[in-house]
């Protein structure tokens, strides 16, 4: 059976690796909220207004990425007892803790939230409007809004017929808001095993005292 310093020990050593993995699924979810600016790597979309409400909201930027990142390095700077944190007690480290926990899954749950509702909507594109019984043949919009009766996500037939322009818009959409909703979800897990790694290691130092 571990004694309380080993526990201790443990729960900094799994501290510093949280703290690590959650800084790289930040950098993962800014990359993937980036990638979705710039459709087919043309920026000329992005200088026309031409990208989608969920992409322009960047919530893979500043929410799974900035706001993730901030409290990962809270978490790292807690395990590895460096600077302000090497002379840390309990109480310290758990408001630490609580505090870099609720930023990360703050950031975390609106990311994920926002890739869900972008995912339901689908792209922004330019699509044939008339086929959907509106006057205006060709117009920008988000035409599987209206397919009720048909889901986007699992009749591929419709990926390549409906939008236009860009180019494979779906298969782009899809892609990378799924990338951002894997790593949204990813980072809510790591937050709740964080919270319980301090909650274990506040316990234990209680105890040792």
């Amino acid at each position: 059976m571990l004694s309380s310093p080993g526990v201790m020990a443990c729960s900094r050593t799994c501290s510093r690796i949280l703290g690590l993995s959650l800084g790289t699924t930040a950098l993962f979810a800014a990359g993937a909220n980036t990638v979705l600016l710039f459709p087919n790597w043309d920026v000329s979309y992005l200088l026309r207004g031409l990208i989608g409400k969920q992409a322009m909201l960047g919530s893979g930027l500043w929410g799974g990425g900035l706001m993730v990142l901030i409290a990962a390095t809270l978490i790292s700077l807690t395990g590895w007892r460096y600077g302000c944190f090497s002379e840390s007690g309990p109480c310290q480290s758990m408001l630490t803790a609580l505090l870099s926990s609720s930023l990360a899954f703050l950031g975390a749950l609106i990311c994920f939230i926002t890739s869900g509702v972008a995912l339901k909507d689908g792209p922004l594109c330019m699509f044939d409007a008339s086929s959907f019984n509106q006057m205006q043949a060709w117009k920008y919009g988000y035409p599987f809004k209206d397919l009720h009766n048909r889901n986007y996500l699992y009749d591929r037939s419709l990926w390549n017929s409906v939008c236009l322009e860009p180019s494979k818009a779906v298969i782009w959409h899809v892609s990378f808001f799924s990338t951002l909703l894997c790593v949204s979800l990813l980072q809510i897990l790591l937050v709740v095993i964080h919270f319980i790694n301090s909650c274990l290691g506040l316990f234990c130092s209680l105890c040792e005292k």
